[in-house]
C-alpha cells in the first residue's frame, strides 16, 4: 500500500464512519482513530510521509473554519468570561503543572522541553468536542462553550508552544520578550483577519456566481492562516476572525442556493478532513511503538502520571470556575451560557479530549538545536502526547456518551420549542408587514390578497404548527395533507421529467451540456 492508497483509505472511512457511529451511538472522530491504530499494527500499511510542519497548515483552516460556521460573534461575546477562563487560564494553567510534573519525573528533560509538552497537551481538540458533543443531544449553552474553547484554546496554546520550543532550541527565555510576542501576535492575527474577511466579502460580491463563491470559501481560510504566520502573527487567531467577520457581514438572506449549496459543500468537507485527521492521529500509533521498544513500562508509567495530570487539572479547575461563573452571572445577570448543575460540569470535563492539534505540535517539535545537537528527549515528548491523546480521545469519546445518559444531562427541548415558536412568529409577522405595504402601492383583488395573507400565516405555521388557535391549526393540517399529496404527485411527475431528460444522455447527437443545463432547471424547480 501506497501513500495515495492510504489517503484513499482514510477518505473512505470518514464517509463510513458517520452512519456506523451513527448506529452505534459512538463519536465518528474516535472511531476514525480506532481505524487509523488498526491500520497503524498492520505491517504492509505504510508510515505517513507527511512534513510535521505542513499539518497544521493543511488541516486546521478548514476544521476550524467549517466549527466557526456554526456560531456567532454574539454567542462568542456572550460567552467571553467561560471562553477565556477555559480557552487560556486553563491552557496556562494545564502548561504549567504539565510542565512542572514532566520536569520532575523524566530524568534530563530540561523545563523549557516541558513546558513545549504542557503546551501541546494543554489544548482539547474543537473538532473533537463539536463532533462528539454535537451527537450526544447536550443542552445547546454546553456545545457553545465547549465551541468557544476548542476554538480560542489552540491560540493560547499554539503561542506558547512556540515560545518554549525557541527557548529550547536557543537556550534563552525571556519573560518580557514572551508575553509581548503573545500580545503582537493576537494583534497581528486580528487585523489580518478583518483585512482579509472584508476583502473576500468584496471579492464574493464581485463574483456573483454560487459556484466561485463557495470556491472561495475554500481558499479564504488558508489564505488567512498563511498571511498571519508570514506576518508572524497566530494563523488559528487569523481563520477565526475571518470566518467570525464572514459569518456576520457576508451573509445574504435571498440567496438562498448559495447558502443551500455553502451548507452541503463545508459539511462534505468538514466530514473528509475530519476523518484524515483523525486517522492520521491513528496512524501514529507506528512512531509511538518505535519510541517505546524496550522501555514500555517506564514510558507507559510516564505517561500515565501525564494524563493524570491533564485530566485531573481540568476538573480541579471547572469546579471553581463554574461557580464562580455562576456567582457572577447570577449578580450582574450576564447574558452568557454557563452550566447550570454539577452533572452539565462533569460532561464539560469530560468533554476535554485532545486530538489534531497535539498532534501536529509533537510532531513538528524540531530535530535539532541550534548548536547541532539532538533537541533533548524529542522521543519521550512525543510518546508521552500520543499517549495523552489517546487516553483522552479514545477513552473519554467512548465513554462520554455512557456518562451523558447516566448523568440524564439532555437538551431543554421546551426552551428550543419556545425559541423556533418565537422565530416562526417573527416571519409570519415579517411576512404580513411586506404585504401590507405592497397592497399600499399594488392594486390587489380580494381573492389575491386573501391567499398571500394565508400563505404568510403558513410561513410560521409550518415552522412550527402550535401557532394558531386549534380551529386554524385544525385547517392548516387539513390543508398540509392537501399540499402534500399534491406535493408527491407532482414529485413524481418531475422525476418522470428528469429521468426522461436524463435518458437524452444517451441518445445519438445529443448535446450533454444542453441536458445537463435542462436538467439542473428540472432540479432548481423542484428544489423549490
Amino acid at each position: 500500500m501506497d501513500q495515495l492508497a492510504l489517503l484513499f483509505v482514510l477518505l473512505l472511512g470518514a464517509v463510513v464512519s458517520v452512519p456506523v457511529g451513527d448506529r452505534w451511538g459512538l463519536p465518528a472522530p474516535v472511531l476514525m482513530t480506532l481505524l487509523g491504530i488498526v491500520l497503524a499494527v498492520l505491517d504492509f500499511v505504510p508510515n505517513v510521509d507527511i512534513r510535521p510542519d505542513l499539518i497544521l497548515p493543511l488541516l486546521l483552516p478548514p476544521l476550524l473554519y467549517a466549527s466557526v460556521r456554526r456560531t456567532s460573534w454574539r454567542q462568542f461575546t456572550a460567552n467571553k468570561r467561560p471562553i477565556f477562563l477555559l480557552a487560556v487560564a486553563l491552557v496556562f494553567l494545564t502548561t504549567a503543572a504539565v510542565a512542572v510534573v514532566a520536569n520532575t519525573i523524566v530524568p534530563g528533560l530540561p523545563l523549557a522541553a516541558a513546558v513545549a509538552l504542557g503546551a501541546l497537551v494543554a489544548p482539547p481538540d474543537p473538532v473533537a468536542a463539536t463532533a462528539v458533543a454535537g451527537q450526544l443531544g447536550l443542552p445547546r449553552r454546553l456545545v457553545s462553550i465547549l465551541e468557544g474553547e476548542g476554538l480560542f484554546n489552540d491560540v493560547t496554546a499554539i503561542v506558547l508552544y512556540h515560545v518554549a520550543i525557541a527557548a529550547a532550541v536557543s537556550g534563552s527565555f525571556s519573560p518580557w520578550r514572551a508575553g509581548l510576542d503573545l500580545v503582537l501576535s493576537a494583534v497581528v492575527a486580528v487585523a489580518a483577519g478583518v483585512g482579509l474577511g472584508w476583502a473576500a466579502n468584496k471579492l464574493m460580491d464581485m463574483l456573483g456566481d454560487a459556484t466561485l463563491q463557495i470556491g472561495l470559501t475554500l481558499l479564504v481560510p488558508y489564505a488567512a492562516y498563511v498571511l498571519a504566520e508570514e506576518l508572524h502573527g497566530s494563523g488559528v487567531l487569523a481563520v477565526l476572525t475571518t470566518a467570525l467577520f464572514l459569518a456576520e457581514y457576508a451573509t445574504d438572506a435571498d440567496d438562498v442556493m448559495t447558502r443551500l449549496a455553502g451548507h452541503t459543500f463545508w459539511d462534505v468537507v468538514d466530514t473528509l478532513v475530519t476523518g484524515v485527521a483523525f486517522g492520521l492521529i491513528g496512524l501514529e500509533l507506528h512512531n509511538a511503538i518505535r519510541t517505546a521498544a524496550g522501555r514500555w513500562g517506564e514510558m507507559l508509567g510516564w505517561a500515565a502520571a501525564i494524563v493524570a495530570v491533564v485530566v485531573l487539572v481540568r476538573l480541579a479547575w471547572l469546579l471553581p470556575a463554574t461557580w464562580l461563573t455562576k456567582r457572577l452571572h447570577a449578580k450582574r445577570d450576564y447574558d452568557e451560557e454557563i452550566p447550570t448543575s454539577w452533572r452539565e460540569t462533569v460532561v464539560m470535563w469530560w468533554s476535554g479530549m485532545r486530538g489534531v492539534a497535539s498532534v501536529a505540535l509533537a510532531l513538528a517539535i524540531p530535530l535539532k538545536m541550534d548548536d547541532g545537537s539532538p533537541f533533548p528527549d524529542r522521543d519521550e515528548i512525543v510518546f508521552i502526547a500520543f499517549g495523552v491523546i489517546m487516553a483522552t480521545l479514545v477513552l473519554q469519546g467512548l465513554t462520554l456518551p455512557w456518562l451523558v445518559r447516566r448523568l440524564g444531562v439532555r437538551a431543554d427541548e421546551d426552551v428550543e420549542k419556545a425559541f423556533e415558536k418565537e422565530l416562526a412568529i417573527r416571519a409570519a409577522k415579517a411576512a404580513k408587514r411586506r404585504l401590507k405595504e405592497i397592497e399600499e402601492v399594488e392594486e390587489l383583488s380580494e381573492e389575491v390578497s386573501e391567499q398571500l395573507l394565508r400563505r404568510a400565516f403558513d410561513i410560521g405555521t409550518r415552522i412550527s404548527p402550535d401557532l394558531g388557535d386549534e380551529e386554524r391549526r385544525e385547517a392548516y393540517e387539513q390543508r398540509a395533507r392537501r399540499i402534500k399529496r399534491i406535493r408527491r404527485i407532482q414529485g413524481e411527475m418531475m422525476s418522470a421529467a428528469r429521468h426522461e431528460v436524463l435518458s437524452a444522455r444517451s441518445e445519438p447527437g445529443a448535446d450533454p451540456e444542453i441536458v445537463d443545463r435542462v436538467l439542473r432547471h428540472l432540479d432548481v424547480r423542484s428544489l423549490r
